[in-house]
């Protein structure tokens, strides 16, 4: 194996002679389960940094009951103070929308340039600099700025900077766990989004009634300090500690196969990866695509061979060179499977992100006796119900091998549970004072929200996404997973932005959940046809079985 001690961090290659003498096997695990758990962290700290305001806005703007009144609202910030309560509501939405915007926005840019650049760069100065303004968001307080466009620049760059953990994370994590099924491991592993926002909305629970500052200013200077511990430990190849993870296969891909041949006793053949010569979602335009990939695999090897290439660094270098040049934006959107899981994904994050931003406001509008603390920490039930939500979904998946059919099913039970939780909310709203039926059941059913909708987005940004990057029709580009993850990940976060938005416009509560629902029936239809494809193909492959029982019975 071809060891690139450039891209291996300092630290780490003074640790190196101490951890050589266990065994590749041995070593390999371990670095699995170091990587798995940095990049939990690394994303626990993106999402905890982006929860605060959700929880914040509820103090930062204070209007008495006399809606419709004129100068009825109260605000540290400037351009909110003295407002009636719809435009203050208005302006205080900005604050989300153009931080989702410019998430959305940069996280096409993102993936276009993890593909190119060192990820341990990427990821530390990303999350470095998303502390800096998550906590210049905070210090805006200290500082006496009340100018709103000092706060919208800066959500602005955070959501820039934001982007750079999800392309980072999950091609780290592809690097080392290599193909084959994911689901449930990334299921588990996407459970860092959802931790994420517990203790983002925890840490500002504590401190946004005494000051609201320190909401920002904890979670900034959190992510910040494991940013730069990452710069120093961080490993985000296997090769740059001299490992390969797919121990079947041999030198980038070549198994060994003895053949005889002028010069050589043995000469390597490169024979197709488990699971590459059959398209991920059936498309029968895809045959020719993976035919395509192995008349150029096959062309490689021969000439491999004919050049009697027998050094494996050679070889590595050759075949490296020939299946990791970066895919473009455009290539990546031809993958089958890509154009309708990004949109699902829009309207399936839609949803997610609508309650993230907004749950905590609802929670306190639609309760008695609750505070924003109070509210903070009843809104973590969602995400709660999330964790175990991307779990089931990413079990399912990789049981059935369906992975639109899993989330269709799941998108299915939201609907009417999304607006089982309004009804039962507006006619049995939570009490803080009091523990009653009202109480469990409205917990109850904020944890099932949750479970329904978080499960399809965890599946599609994680498993699905992991799956597309490494699709036969790439053609030769296999290292195209930032960029397809990207592709997903920024269309379902130009959804993200536009739900808040439209939840803070809408008068009534009942109407944002009819918009929410709407979002999931969308969802369900731009899946319809790989749900399809995806019955037809176990249709099929029954059909054939019993056909084939038959004939040798």
């Amino acid at each position: 194996m071809l060891v690139d001690n450039a891209g291996c961090p300092r630290v780490v290659r003074w640790i190196q002679p101490w951890v050589c003498p266990i065994a590749p096997a041995a070593r390999l695990q371990s670095y699995k389960f170091f990587i798995l758990f940095l990049t939990y962290v690394a994303y626990t700290c993106y999402h905890m940094s982006r929860k605060p305001i959700s929880v914040v806005k509820t103090i930062l703007l204070n209007c008495t009951e006399s809606a419709g009144e004129k100068g009825n609202c109260t605000s540290f910030i400037d351009q909110m103070n003295g407002q009636e309560e719809r435009d203050a509501k208005r302006i205080e939405g900005l604050l989300d929308t153009s931080f989702l915007f410019s998430y959305a926005f940069f996280m096409f840019i993102s993936g276009f340039v993890a593909e190119r650049v060192d990820l341990r760069y990427f990821l530390s100065t990303g999350m470095m600099l998303c502390g800096l303004f998550t906590m210049a968001f905070g210090l805006g307080k200290y500082w006496e700025i009340h100018s709103f466009y000092y706060y919208l620049t800066i959500q602005v760059f955070a959501g820039a900077f934001q982007t750079t953990g999800w392309p980072g994370v999950v091609t780290v994590v592809a690097h080392w766990f290599g193909k084959g099924k994911k689901g449930l491991i990334f299921g588990i592993w996407n459970s860092h989004t959802s931790i994420g926002n517990i203790l983002g909305s925890l840490l500002a629970g504590v401190y946004v009634e005494t000051d609201w500052a320190m909401s920002f200013i904890l979670p900034g200077m959190i992510i910040g300090s494991v940013g730069f511990i990452f710069w120093f430990i961080l490993v985000p190849k296997p090769e740059y500690v001299g490992l390969d993870v797919d121990s079947s296969r041999n030198y980038a891909g070549l198994t060994s196969v003895p053949t005889s041949g002028p010069g050589s006793d043995t000469a390597y053949h490169e024979q197709p990866r488990s699971g590459e010569t059959t398209p991920l979602l059936g498309d029968s335009d895809d045959d020719d695509d993976g035919l395509q990939v192995l008349r150029r695999s096959n062309s490689t090897s021969e000439s491999i061979v004919n050049a009697n290439i027998v050094d494996p660094n050679e070889i590595e270098a050759n075949l490296q060179e020939h299946h990791s040049s970066p895919i473009t934006f455009w290539g990546a959107l031809k993958i089958p499977g890509v154009a309708e899981f990004a949109l699902c994904l829009f309207f399936a994050k839609l949803v997610s992100y609508t309650f993230l931003f907004w749950l905590p406001t609802f929670i306190k509008e639609n309760g008695k006796y609750i505070t924003s603390e109070n509210a903070a920490y009843l809104s973590t039930l969602f995400d709660i119900g999330g964790i175990l939500g991307g779990i089931i979904a990413g079990l399912a998946s990789d049981y059935t091998g369906k992975s639109a059919t899993t989330c269709a099913v799941m998108l299915v039970l939201a609907i009417p549970m999304l607006f089982t939780y309004e009804w039962f909310g507006s006619i049995c709203p939570i009490n803080w004072h009091v523990s009653n039926g009202c109480f469990s059941t409205n917990v109850v059913m904020l944890l099932m929200v949750g479970l329904l909708v978080n499960g399809p987005y965890a599946l599609i940004t994680t498993a699905v996404s992991a799956e597309l990057g490494t699709h036969p029709s790439l053609r030769g580009s296999s290292m195209a997973l930032a960029t397809v993850t990207s592709i997903i990940d920024g269309t379902g976060s130009i959804g993200a932005a536009i739900g808040p938005y439209m939840a803070g416009a809408i008068p009534e509560l009942k109407y944002v959940f009819y918009m929410l629902m709407g979002a999931d029936v969308l969802a369900l239809i731009l899946l319809s046809r790989l749900v399809l494809r995806e019955i037809s193909q176990y249709f099929n492959s029954r059909h054939q079985g019993t056909v084939q029982h038959h004939r040798f019975s």
